[in-house]
């Protein structure tokens, strides 16, 4: 017995000793089973000063373990035990409990924030896109700035001048026409669509500046000119000589031609004056030019032209431009039965009738069918827009057309058209008047079809500068009125300093002068050529006041007009009032506009002042009730307004002064009967001030 009870006290020693207990506690109470022989000893190995002996293993141990362990019910799960024996203590009624509960829980929690996730989608308006939340930048390229000093602006001048554009907060460039062509009527006769005028660079002078111009962030949308080309491209010569397909690519008709005297098919005339027919002397057949004889027009009415026309546009898609301005969309077909138009006045003598303006064009613009083809430029661009970020855009040049017809560019409540037609009615204007600009402003409020997006601008490459126009003092007025409307604001280069027309007449160039006179140099500097060429000569003189308005000088006043277009163009982005919120106009005459910014959500208002007339007194307590008495300044227009605040029923405005005035209120017009049908958004939204986020639960 002696012998027996040494053989379990060693191997009980042996027990203790292992490195792991295989996940049972031995039982003192057990009766001692039969011992088992002992081991040979193993040879000496070498083993580390913290080695163990093996542990007694295999199927008997395991039994072991698990009967000791299930009869232990005090005992807990502790680190090292066997996954069996694990098992058996996860299945107890305290351990099941808690993680049954968390996984539903985090069932829940999903469930809830998935709910969420969708009410808030729900809910939430439309995001604005890069074409809407930012202003446009529009650049004539030859009069930019010019790189190579040849006296002609070119695309890598707009490259050097990237830095300036972003401090003038603009989110999105447009450069009118660059294409290969001739001189005639501003390069809008294009001998080749795909390639770039030598005068403005190369095609990888064109690609390096899309490039930089989106590592600023910066869009850039490009002029495209469907209705016509030049008679150099390379279409015309092949219809010309009737060679296959291109026979009729243009509009070609039989017309009476003797001793140099050409008798037209009808009496349709071009917009420059005359006749709209050229006799071809290769085709022996009068050719249709709504413009120059330069550049005839091309036969829409042929799938094949159609076709060729959205190969271009997808060209330039693939070379990454973010958009298109199409220009004259209006003429792209004419009436196929030739029947003359109706004169204005029904007594001329017909042979009298050569200008413009003295026919009805009820045959040769705004067609049936036009608008078809230009939702196919509209779905031709749609393919380019299903990746993320990178909407394309698509406006459309209206020019002259009535309000009606302008806003049919907008499309379909179910068939997108434009984004928006360029609105150039401010353009137009040649006398400042409260009223004249009320005008402009209601009429394209209360005809835009809803939920469509307006825009704005005040100059352009075909219309006199504003400086010219209405004179200096109402350029700061004219930029705050463009950026405190609802919409996108667009500005036509050397509008944010004031820039004015030139004024000599001796041109070397083939062109109207009444339409060179606002593409004059960009003034950068005081130096030479205003710092636009570093050449003897420029294509175009500047402007004698060059030494004062210009971008340098007006960096250095505080309050220049470059300085508040500056504070304008960051208030517009920046606060939901002008990029999101209500407009609602309160009063016009000969001499003011007055106008509210409002948002739903948002406990202030934005009261906007602009006087056109002579000094006024504007008294804001006869139109809104429950105003303050005095409210506070946010911008102003007049360099020498030290004033914080004004009293609301005697605001004293100078000539071509403006206000940005802010007060505090929950009582917002546009929810007052009183001023229903005076109030307008384009995408309604509300902000909550808890959550700080749009919601459409207004």
């Amino acid at each position: 017995m002696a012998k027996g009870t040494d053989r379990r006290g060693s191997g009980a020693l042996r027990m203790q000793a292992c490195r792991t207990n295989n996940g049972f506690v031995q039982n003192e109470g057990l009766p001692a089973s039969e011992p088992e022989p002992e081991p040979e000893p193993e040879p000496e190995r070498a083993r580390g000063p913290a080695s163990s002996p093996p542990c007694p293993g295999g199927a008997a141990g395991l039994g072991l373990g698990l009967g000791l362990g299930l009869g232990l019910g005090a005992a807990g799960p502790y680190a090292g035990m066997p996954k069996e024996v694990l098992f058996q203590f996860s299945r107890r009624a305290r351990y099941r409990a808690p993680r049954e509960a968390l996984f539903w829980l985090t069932v829940a929690s999903v469930l809830a924030l998935t709910g969420a996730t969708i009410a808030i989608i729900a809910v939430s308006p439309r995001c604005l896109d890069w074409w809407q939340a930012g202003p446009v930048y529009r650049i004539y390229p030859r009069s930019f700035r010019d790189s190579d000093a040849d006296g002609n602006g070119d695309l890598k001048g707009i490259q050097e001048k990237l830095d300036y554009i972003t401090t003038l907060n603009i989110k999105t460039i447009w450069i009118t026409s660059f294409y290969k062509s001739s001189l005639k009527d501003f390069r809008y006769g294009i001998e080749d669509f795909r390639d770039i005028d030598p005068i403005f660079g190369t095609m990888k002078d064109f690609e390096n500046l899309l490039a930089a111009i989106h590592d600023k962030g910066l869009k850039l949308i490009i002029d495209f000119i469907p209705n016509h080309t030049s008679d150099k491209h390379a279409w015309f010569q092949l219809s010309r000589n009737r060679t296959g397909k291109y026979t009729d690519y243009y509009i070609w008709h039989d017309c009476t031609h003797e001793n140099g005297t050409t008798i037209p098919p009808n009496n349709w005339l071009s917009v420059y004056g005359n006749s709209s027919w050229h006799f071809d002397e290769v085709r022996n057949q009068c050719y249709f030019h709504q413009f120059l004889r330069e550049q005839p027009d091309l036969n829409f009415y042929n799938l094949d032209v159609q076709k060729e026309i959205k190969e271009i546009i997808q060209f330039w898609l693939t070379k990454g431009v973010d958009g298109f301005s199409f220009d004259a969309v209006k003429f792209l077909l004419e009436a196929e039965h030739l029947r003359d138009e109706a004169q204005v006045n029904k007594a001329q003598i017909p042979d009298t009738v050569t200008h413009y303006w003295e026919l009805y064009h009820d045959f040769t613009t705004t067609q049936v069918g036009m608008h078809d083809i230009v939702r196919s430029f509209r779905q031709t661009m749609d393919q380019y827009s299903r990746e993320p970020g990178r909407y394309r855009f698509m406006g459309t040049e209206a020019y002259g057309e009535s309000i009606d017809r302008t806003m049919m560019y907008y499309g379909l409540p179910f068939i997108q058209e434009a984004d928006f037609p360029f609105n150039d009615y401010l353009s137009k204007l040649n006398t400042p008047s409260g009223n004249s600009v009320f005008e402009v402003i209601t009429s394209w409020m209360e005809n835009m079809p809803e939920g469509k997006w307006p825009n704005w601008m005040i100059g352009g490459p075909d219309n006199a500068r504003l400086t010219s126009r209405f004179g200096e003092e109402y350029v700061n007025i004219m930029n705050m009125l463009v950026f405190t409307l609802p919409g996108t604001p667009i500005t036509y280069y050397g509008e944010e300093i004031g820039m004015r027309n030139i004024l000599v007449t001796n041109f070397n160039e083939s062109y109207d002068v009444n339409t060179l006179l606002s593409k004059s140099p960009m003034q950068w500097d005081n130096s030479s050529n205003a710092g636009f060429s570093e050449a003897n000569h420029t294509w175009l003189p500047t402007s004698s006041d060059y030494h004062t308005v210009n971008v340098d000088v007006q960096k250095t006043q505080s309050r220049s007009a470059l300085k508040l277009y500056q504070e304008l163009s960051l208030l517009h982005a920046n606060d939901l009032l002008l990029s999101r919120g209500w407009f609602c106009y309160l009063r016009n005459d000969s001499h003011s506009v007055v106008y509210a910014r409002e948002l739903d959500g948002i406990d202030r208002v934005f009261l906007v002042v602009l006087n056109f007339g002579e000094l006024s007194l504007v008294n804001l307590q006869e139109m809104i009730s429950n105003i303050p008495a005095r409210m506070r300044i946010r911008l102003s227009t007049n360099s020498a307004d030290d004033r914080n605040t004004v009293d609301t029923n005697a605001i004293l405005l100078d000539k071509g002064e403006g206000l940005i005035l802010e007060y505090n209120t929950n009582d917002l017009l546009h929810h007052q009967t009183a001023f229903k049908d005076r109030c307008f958004v384009s995408n309604r939204a509300c902000y909550s001030s808890v959550l700080n986020i749009l919601h459409s639960l207004c």
